[in-house]
């Protein structure tokens, strides 16, 4: 009777366990484009209906970052605006979401000992809200953000993904937003071939995640000498840890959007999880 219990226990959280996921959010313009990325952003949750439809989601975006980790727990949070200088269609846009104080409460109780504060300011960011315009357009999953502690080290961030883990069997999708190769003091519009530093940061980002070598993943400043120009900052390259944390070994994995654009944004994306 037990082993039956086991079996049945295992089977039931194949079936309603969510997957994790790391979007290369790219520009905010995505968010109002239909274009190859927005089609991929949208494929990758179009299975997620009916039993598999998240209770919740809880996304970690680059555009969160500072001192100490928050969650957000307003019953209704903002859309920010978190930008300049883009079209007022970009500007108007809202993104609906109800919160979840609930969740927030029990995310601050997992995370424990690591102090979380319970904001009631920040709102969904566009590296929110862009993706969710098209993976979840409906707007009507509950959605937190949880910040990124600016003052870890990467292997503190790797750590804190794993102790999110189990809520994947609670229905809660559980979403990372950044860029693993960001720098917009190198764009090139004229989106020309990307340069050799680029795609070399990319392929080693690209090589470790083939062979699970989360390690070297959060040793990022050592995992290619391309680094300190693929992150010069590590806001949009930390919510990849995340995800990986969150992961469980043996899982399948698909990346996906695998380009870069404007020559030093890399939109590569992974998925783990069925």
């Amino acid at each position: 009777m037990r082993v039956s219990c086991v079996v049945n226990q295992m089977q039931s959280q194949s079936t309603t366990r969510q997957p994790v996921i790391f979007f290369g959010h790219g520009s905010p313009m995505n968010a109002i484009e239909h274009n190859s990325f927005t089609r991929q952003w949208q494929q990758q949750l179009a299975d997620l209906t009916g039993k598999r439809k998240p209770k919740a989601v809880l996304l970690i975006s680059a555009h969160w970052y500072g001192v100490g980790v928050k969650v957000t727990a307003q019953p209704s949070p903002p859309t920010l605006h978190d930008f300049s200088g883009f079209p007022p269609a970009l500007h108007q846009f809202q993104y609906p979401a109800p919160g979840a104080p609930e969740l927030a409460t029990r995310i601050q109780a997992l995370l424990a000992p690591v102090a979380v504060s319970l904001d009631q300011q920040w709102g969904f960011d566009h590296g929110s809200w862009s993706v969710l315009s098209h993976a979840l357009p409906d707007a009507d999953i509950p959605l937190l953000q949880l910040s990124l502690d600016g003052r870890q080290k990467p292997e503190w961030h790797l750590a804190l993904g794993q102790k999110l883990t189990r809520l994947r069997d609670e229905g809660v999708l559980i979403l990372g937003s950044g860029n693993v190769v960001h720098n917009l003091r190198l764009l090139d519009w004229q989106n020309n071939p990307a340069p050799d530093w680029a795609r070399n940061f990319e392929h080693a980002v690209k090589t470790a995640l083939q062979g699970r070598d989360f390690a070297a993943l959060a040793n990022y400043q050592q995992l290619s000498q391309d680094a300190q120009f693929a992150v010069p900052h590590p806001d949009h390259y930390l919510p990849l840890l995340y995800v990986l944390g969150a992961s469980i070994a043996d899982e399948p994995m698909t990346i996906f959007n695998d380009e870069l654009v404007y020559g030093s944004l890399s939109m590569l994306s992974v998925r783990f999880g069925a």
